[in-house]
Protein backbone atom coordinates (compact mmCIF):
# COMPACT_ATOMS: atom_id res chain seq x y z
CA UNK A 1 0.00 0.00 0.00
CA UNK A 2 2.71 2.35 0.71
CA UNK A 3 4.19 1.67 -2.68
CA UNK A 4 1.28 2.50 -3.64
CA UNK A 5 0.82 5.78 -2.84
CA UNK A 6 4.60 7.43 -3.69
CA UNK A 7 3.89 5.97 -6.75
CA UNK A 8 -0.10 7.64 -7.51
CA UNK A 9 1.51 10.92 -5.25
CA UNK A 10 3.57 12.45 -8.30
CA UNK A 11 1.53 11.60 -10.68
CA UNK A 12 -1.34 13.45 -8.68
CA UNK A 13 1.00 16.31 -8.71
CA UNK A 14 1.66 16.31 -12.40
CA UNK A 15 -2.13 16.23 -12.96
CA UNK A 16 -2.70 19.74 -10.60
CA UNK A 17 0.20 21.09 -12.29
CA UNK A 18 -1.16 20.30 -15.85
CA UNK A 19 -4.30 21.36 -15.30
CA UNK A 20 -3.55 24.82 -13.87
CA UNK A 21 -1.17 25.13 -16.66
CA UNK A 22 -3.88 25.05 -19.26
CA UNK A 23 -6.29 27.12 -16.58
CA UNK A 24 -3.64 30.05 -17.15
CA UNK A 25 -3.13 29.64 -21.03
CA UNK A 26 -7.08 29.85 -21.14
CA UNK A 27 -7.24 32.86 -18.47
CA UNK A 28 -3.89 34.38 -20.56
CA UNK A 29 -6.02 34.09 -24.17
CA UNK A 30 -9.04 35.64 -22.60
CA UNK A 31 -7.86 38.39 -20.92
CA UNK A 32 -7.07 41.61 -21.65
CA UNK A 33 -4.58 41.93 -19.10
CA UNK A 34 -7.21 43.55 -16.33
CA UNK A 35 -9.00 42.40 -13.60
CA UNK A 36 -9.40 39.34 -11.21
CA UNK A 37 -7.99 37.36 -14.26
CA UNK A 38 -4.94 39.83 -15.12
CA UNK A 39 -4.46 39.62 -11.29
CA UNK A 40 -4.18 35.94 -11.30
CA UNK A 41 -1.82 35.76 -14.32
CA UNK A 42 0.52 38.33 -13.39
CA UNK A 43 0.73 36.36 -10.19
CA UNK A 44 1.26 33.65 -11.27
CA UNK A 45 4.41 34.92 -13.91
CA UNK A 46 5.71 36.26 -10.39
CA UNK A 47 5.54 32.73 -9.37
CA UNK A 48 7.06 30.85 -11.95
CA UNK A 49 9.39 33.46 -12.66
CA UNK A 50 12.44 32.20 -10.29
CA UNK A 51 11.47 28.59 -11.87
CA UNK A 52 11.62 29.99 -15.07
CA UNK A 53 14.99 31.59 -14.38
CA UNK A 54 17.28 28.80 -12.69
CA UNK A 55 15.36 26.56 -15.67
CA UNK A 56 17.26 28.67 -18.23
CA UNK A 57 20.75 29.36 -16.25
CA UNK A 58 20.50 25.22 -16.41
CA UNK A 59 20.06 24.78 -19.47
CA UNK A 60 21.76 27.49 -21.17
CA UNK A 61 25.40 25.82 -21.14
CA UNK A 62 23.49 22.59 -22.64
CA UNK A 63 22.31 24.50 -25.04
CA UNK A 64 25.80 26.60 -25.94
CA UNK A 65 27.28 23.25 -26.04
CA UNK A 66 25.69 21.76 -28.41
CA UNK A 67 25.40 24.90 -30.36
CA UNK A 68 29.43 24.36 -29.91
CA UNK A 69 29.23 21.11 -31.07
CA UNK A 70 27.59 21.53 -34.55
CA UNK A 71 29.82 24.84 -35.59
CA UNK A 72 32.83 23.00 -34.28
CA UNK A 73 33.67 21.38 -38.11
CA UNK A 74 32.91 25.12 -39.32
CA UNK A 75 35.15 26.29 -36.79
CA UNK A 76 38.04 24.07 -37.35
CA UNK A 77 38.07 24.68 -41.11
CA UNK A 78 37.91 28.44 -41.04
CA UNK A 79 40.80 28.22 -38.44
CA UNK A 80 42.87 26.31 -41.01
CA UNK A 81 42.04 28.33 -43.53
CA UNK A 82 43.17 31.44 -41.79
CA UNK A 83 46.58 29.83 -40.81
CA UNK A 84 47.00 28.57 -44.77
CA UNK A 85 46.20 32.01 -45.46
CA UNK A 86 48.73 33.51 -43.20
CA UNK A 87 51.63 30.96 -44.04
CA UNK A 88 51.19 31.87 -47.71
CA UNK A 89 51.43 35.55 -46.54
CA UNK A 90 54.82 35.41 -44.81
CA UNK A 91 55.93 33.16 -47.50
CA UNK A 92 55.26 35.86 -50.18
CA UNK A 93 57.03 38.52 -47.71
CA UNK A 94 60.29 35.98 -47.18
CA UNK A 95 60.36 35.46 -50.71
CA UNK A 96 60.20 39.21 -51.65
CA UNK A 97 62.93 40.70 -49.18
CA UNK A 98 65.00 37.49 -50.90
CA UNK A 99 64.42 39.02 -54.24
CA UNK A 100 65.40 42.33 -52.80
CA UNK A 101 68.79 40.86 -51.21
CA UNK A 102 69.87 39.31 -54.15
CA UNK A 103 69.42 42.32 -56.54
CA UNK A 104 70.67 44.54 -54.04
CA UNK A 105 73.68 42.29 -54.18
CA UNK A 106 74.05 42.25 -57.62
CA UNK A 107 73.53 45.65 -57.99
CA UNK A 108 76.44 46.16 -55.62
CA UNK A 109 78.37 44.50 -58.79
CA UNK A 110 77.34 46.36 -61.58
CA UNK A 111 79.87 48.87 -61.21
CA UNK A 112 83.31 47.50 -60.02
CA UNK A 113 85.70 50.25 -60.71
CA UNK A 114 88.05 48.36 -60.08
CA UNK A 115 87.24 46.25 -63.57
CA UNK A 116 87.46 49.10 -65.33
CA UNK A 117 86.88 48.03 -69.04
CA UNK A 118 87.76 44.01 -68.45
CA UNK A 119 84.64 42.02 -69.70
CA UNK A 120 82.92 39.98 -67.13
CA UNK A 121 80.65 37.29 -66.82
CA UNK A 122 78.39 37.49 -63.52
CA UNK A 123 78.04 34.11 -61.98
CA UNK A 124 76.37 32.28 -58.18
CA UNK A 125 77.86 30.60 -56.44
CA UNK A 126 76.14 26.90 -56.28
CA UNK A 127 78.48 24.98 -53.84
CA UNK A 128 81.58 25.61 -51.35
CA UNK A 129 84.45 23.21 -50.63
CA UNK A 130 86.63 23.01 -47.76
CA UNK A 131 89.08 19.98 -47.08
CA UNK A 132 92.63 19.93 -46.14
CA UNK A 133 93.57 20.13 -49.87
CA UNK A 134 91.82 23.09 -51.46
CA UNK A 135 89.57 25.82 -50.01
CA UNK A 136 87.10 26.57 -53.22
CA UNK A 137 83.93 27.19 -54.37
CA UNK A 138 81.42 26.33 -57.31
CA UNK A 139 79.54 29.04 -59.44
CA UNK A 140 77.08 27.81 -62.48
CA UNK A 141 79.02 29.53 -65.25
CA UNK A 142 81.83 27.50 -67.58
CA UNK A 143 82.89 27.27 -70.85
CA UNK A 144 79.66 27.73 -72.31
CA UNK A 145 80.15 31.33 -71.01
CA UNK A 146 83.10 32.13 -71.95
CA UNK A 147 85.13 31.42 -68.46
CA UNK A 148 88.58 29.60 -68.66
CA UNK A 149 91.16 28.53 -66.44
CA UNK A 150 93.37 31.10 -64.61
CA UNK A 151 91.04 34.15 -65.11
CA UNK A 152 90.64 35.89 -61.79
CA UNK A 153 87.37 36.17 -59.75
CA UNK A 154 85.95 39.14 -57.86
CA UNK A 155 82.70 40.68 -55.53
CA UNK A 156 81.98 43.93 -54.77
CA UNK A 157 83.84 44.36 -52.41
CA UNK A 158 87.83 43.20 -54.22
CA UNK A 159 89.26 39.49 -55.03
CA UNK A 160 87.69 36.30 -54.57
CA UNK A 161 89.93 34.21 -56.44
CA UNK A 162 90.38 32.38 -59.86
CA UNK A 163 89.50 29.93 -62.07
CA UNK A 164 91.78 26.42 -61.34
CA UNK A 165 88.83 23.86 -63.01
CA UNK A 166 86.16 24.53 -65.54
CA UNK A 167 83.63 22.41 -67.79
CA UNK A 168 80.66 23.60 -70.05
CA UNK A 169 78.14 24.97 -67.16
CA UNK A 170 80.45 24.76 -64.03
CA UNK A 171 83.89 26.21 -62.63
CA UNK A 172 86.04 25.95 -59.79
CA UNK A 173 87.27 29.08 -57.91
CA UNK A 174 89.96 28.84 -55.74
CA UNK A 175 89.51 31.14 -52.80
CA UNK A 176 92.26 33.78 -51.79
CA UNK A 177 92.69 31.98 -48.33
CA UNK A 178 93.15 28.72 -50.07
CA UNK A 179 97.14 27.69 -48.95
CA UNK A 180 98.32 27.37 -51.76
CA UNK A 181 97.16 30.65 -52.99
CA UNK A 182 99.53 34.17 -53.63
CA UNK A 183 98.55 37.29 -55.06
CA UNK A 184 100.63 40.12 -55.58
CA UNK A 185 100.00 43.37 -53.81
CA UNK A 186 100.97 47.10 -53.91
CA UNK A 187 101.73 48.82 -50.46
CA UNK A 188 100.51 51.81 -49.55
CA UNK A 189 104.03 52.97 -50.12
CA UNK A 190 104.15 51.86 -53.57
CA UNK A 191 106.68 48.81 -52.69
CA UNK A 192 105.77 45.60 -53.92
CA UNK A 193 104.46 42.54 -51.74
CA UNK A 194 102.90 38.94 -51.71
CA UNK A 195 99.81 37.79 -50.02
CA UNK A 196 99.37 34.54 -49.59
CA UNK A 197 96.47 32.47 -47.85
CA UNK A 198 96.93 30.96 -45.06
CA UNK A 199 93.02 28.09 -44.70
CA UNK A 200 89.76 29.04 -44.65
CA UNK A 201 88.50 31.38 -42.05
CA UNK A 202 92.23 32.88 -41.20
CA UNK A 203 93.87 36.11 -42.78
CA UNK A 204 96.41 36.37 -45.44
CA UNK A 205 100.35 36.44 -44.68
CA UNK A 206 102.17 39.14 -46.42
CA UNK A 207 105.68 38.33 -47.35
CA UNK A 208 108.69 40.26 -48.02
CA UNK A 209 107.66 43.53 -46.62
CA UNK A 210 111.01 45.78 -45.08
CA UNK A 211 111.61 46.14 -41.82
CA UNK A 212 111.41 49.96 -42.47
CA UNK A 213 108.36 50.04 -44.66
CA UNK A 214 105.37 52.36 -42.98
CA UNK A 215 102.35 50.04 -42.35
CA UNK A 216 98.90 51.12 -40.48
CA UNK A 217 96.71 48.67 -39.58
CA UNK A 218 93.43 48.94 -42.03
CA UNK A 219 95.52 50.15 -45.27
CA UNK A 220 93.96 48.79 -48.17
CA UNK A 221 96.30 46.12 -50.04
CA UNK A 222 95.54 46.29 -53.85
CA UNK A 223 96.92 44.18 -56.80
CA UNK A 224 99.97 44.97 -57.95
CA UNK A 225 99.38 43.99 -61.61
CA UNK A 226 103.19 43.63 -62.31
CA UNK A 227 104.52 41.81 -65.74
CA UNK A 228 102.77 38.59 -66.12
CA UNK A 229 100.94 38.69 -62.87
CA UNK A 230 97.84 36.72 -62.76
CA UNK A 231 95.50 39.18 -61.63
CA UNK A 232 95.40 43.19 -63.04
CA UNK A 233 96.24 45.94 -60.94
CA UNK A 234 93.71 47.54 -58.90
CA UNK A 235 91.86 45.02 -57.58
CA UNK A 236 91.27 45.63 -53.61
CA UNK A 237 92.86 42.61 -52.25
CA UNK A 238 92.31 43.02 -48.34
CA UNK A 239 92.67 45.36 -45.52
CA UNK A 240 95.95 44.96 -42.70
CA UNK A 241 95.13 43.32 -39.90
CA UNK A 242 98.46 43.15 -37.44
CA UNK A 243 101.62 44.95 -38.48
CA UNK A 244 104.56 43.98 -36.14
CA UNK A 245 108.54 44.24 -36.44
CA UNK A 246 110.02 41.05 -35.32
CA UNK A 247 113.88 41.91 -33.42
CA UNK A 248 116.28 40.72 -36.59
CA UNK A 249 114.02 39.62 -39.11
CA UNK A 250 114.27 40.05 -42.54
CA UNK A 251 110.63 41.31 -42.80
CA UNK A 252 107.87 42.33 -40.87
CA UNK A 253 105.42 40.49 -39.41
CA UNK A 254 102.15 41.23 -41.35
CA UNK A 255 98.39 39.73 -41.78
CA UNK A 256 95.58 41.01 -44.10
CA UNK A 257 92.14 40.21 -43.85
CA UNK A 258 90.58 39.81 -47.48
CA UNK A 259 88.47 42.16 -48.56
CA UNK A 260 85.33 40.05 -49.10
CA UNK A 261 83.53 37.88 -46.82
CA UNK A 262 84.12 34.38 -48.41
CA UNK A 263 82.46 32.42 -45.90
CA UNK A 264 79.03 33.57 -47.17
CA UNK A 265 79.89 34.48 -51.21
CA UNK A 266 76.38 34.39 -53.66
CA UNK A 267 77.28 36.17 -56.52
CA UNK A 268 80.89 36.93 -58.44
CA UNK A 269 82.31 38.48 -61.37
CA UNK A 270 84.62 36.00 -63.44
CA UNK A 271 87.31 38.53 -65.07
CA UNK A 272 88.33 37.73 -68.59
CA UNK A 273 91.39 38.66 -68.67
CA UNK A 274 95.03 36.65 -68.78
CA UNK A 275 98.65 38.90 -68.08
CA UNK A 276 99.25 37.59 -71.82
CA UNK A 277 95.99 39.57 -73.41
CA UNK A 278 95.00 42.05 -70.92
CA UNK A 279 90.99 41.08 -71.66
CA UNK A 280 90.54 44.79 -72.61
CA UNK A 281 91.58 45.80 -69.37
CA UNK A 282 92.33 49.51 -68.48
Amino acid sequence: MAVYRRTARPRFVLLVLVLTAVTLITLDARASGGGITGNIRARAHDILAPVQDATHSVLQPVGDFFSGVLHYGDLKKENARLRDQLAQTQGRDLQAAEAQRESQLLLEQQHLDFVGAIPTVAARVVDATASNFEVSVQIDRGTDAGVGVGMPVVAGQGLVGRVVGVSASRATVLLETDASFSVGVRLPTADAAVAAGTGRGHPMRVDLVDPGTKLNVGDVLFTSGLQLERFPPGIPVGRLRAVRQVPGALQQDVTLDPAVDLLRLEFVKVLQWSPQTGGGGR
